[in-house]
């Protein structure tokens, strides 16, 4: 029987934590956030496990700061072992000025082992044989105080992380790839984040949007923008105000009283009373407003592509393909499109110049990075011919 977590509420109790972990080899990291239930959201949980499976359960919600966690994560002689550690960086880096050094992502590894379920649920089983409590993703995390199944769940996503790097690491290291998981850690570490703002574009990628005309797609930015001032003030998620779904048939619809609004779907009595003024006059606003330059014929247009530009990206689709079912990889971890549009928009001359390339790494130049210069070359010859002949 796991040992039961150790709640921490207190300054007292995190500089003790601090202390504890100073120096540690490795220490096991999670967090979990509220953002299904709470906007903006909020850091609710920081989990903790050391390398004797004693796990901390940190609160945010009741602590000042948590600044005692800091050195552990800013040192470079103690690993960070998260699984897919993004957001949990981000939340810290964003709201905590944390800097990190010497992270083990356990997803990022599966990803160099060609593994095709990445979920941690799915490794433990694999890996180590242990069936995981029920899931708790969709619980609020700003509950207190936690009921037991959300505790339990949250104790198991670190407790196990230490053997899970094991056995992990030591594939990677029959296969070389130890090195290429070590960078992508690196770079993850060293990501900057951006605080956050409001999402003021985000009503383009609402299903739906790009059927709207450009006078629509105005009153569709009134009414996101006005979504948005009412999530802020009642810390819900946008979409549990007025759903998205809702949000685009209003902007076609575009009704003009209260008795057209009760024709919209998904829009009931009770959003009918509790918002349908601020509804009308985010429309009106839309309505009246001038069209954005960004609206006005724009949509729908794409940027004109070179044809041998686009020849080159094929020609590097079709060797990712091949290369990367050769290596056992995802295509989008051997070579993602975004690389791919790089490349094919610059193509590098020479290994020098690949180096250069901005997000490519040195584990993809040295792996593959004379078969993507021929690649690139290979193109750039068949066109030369072709003009000539």
């Amino acid at each position: 029987m796991p040992e039961a977590p150790t709640w921490i509420r207190t300054s007292p109790e995190l500089r003790r934590l601090g202390r504890e972990l100073a120096g540690a080899e490795a220490v096991a990291l999670d967090t979990e956030a509220d953002s299904l239930h709470h906007y903006p959201e909020r850091l609710c949980l920081v989990q903790v496990a050391d390398a004797q499976g004693r796990v901390s359960l940190v609160d945010p919600l009741a602590l000042p700061d948590l600044e005692p966690l800091r050195p552990v994560c800013a040192d470079p002689a103690t690993a960070k072992v998260l699984h897919s550690a993004e957001n949990d960086l981000a939340y810290l880096k964003r709201d905590f000025g944390f800097t990190f050094a010497n992270i083990f992502d356990t997803m990022l590894a599966a990803r160099f082992l060609g593994l095709r379920e990445l979920g941690l649920d799915a490794l433990l089983r694999q890996y180590l044989d242990i069936t995981p409590v029920k899931s708790q993703q969709k619980a609020d995390w700003a509950r207190r105080p936690l009921p037991p199944a959300q505790e339990a769940y949250a104790a198991e996503d670190v407790r196990h992380l230490f053997a899970l790097r094991e056995r992990l690491r030591a594939e990677l290291t029959a296969l070389g790839r130890e090195a290429w998981l070590a960078e992508e850690c690196e770079a993850l570490a060293a990501h900057p984040v951006a605080e956050r703002a409001p999402d003021v574009d985000g009503y383009r990628r609402l299903r739906g949007a790009g059927r709207l005309d450009p006078r629509a797609l105005a009153v569709l930015r009134a009414l996101h923008a006005q979504r948005e001032t009412w999530a802020r003030a009642e810390r819900r998620p946008p979409f549990k105000v007025v759903s998205p779904e809702t949000l685009v048939a209003l902007a076609a619809a575009q009704p003009r009283d209260r008795a057209a609004l009760g024709g919209i779907l998904g829009l009931s009595p009770r959003l009918q009373t509790r918002y349908g003024e601020g509804i009308l006059e985010a429309i009106a606003r839309g309505l009246a407003a001038p069209l954005p330059e960004d609206l006005r014929g724009s949509r729908g247009q794409r940027p004109v592509i070179l044809a041998i530009v686009q020849q080159r990206g094929e020609a590097l689709r079709r060797w990712r393909a091949e290369a990367a079912t050769r290596a056992g990889l995802d295509p989008g971890v051997l070579l993602p499109q975004r690389l791919i549009d790089l490349l094919a928009a610059s193509p590098p001359g020479d290994r020098v110049a690949l180096v250069e390339v901005p997000g490519l790494r040195r584990w993809r130049v040295e792996a593959f990075g004379p078969e993507i210069l021929a690649t690139l070359a290979g193109v750039g010859a068949a066109s030369r011919k072709e003009v000539r002949g």
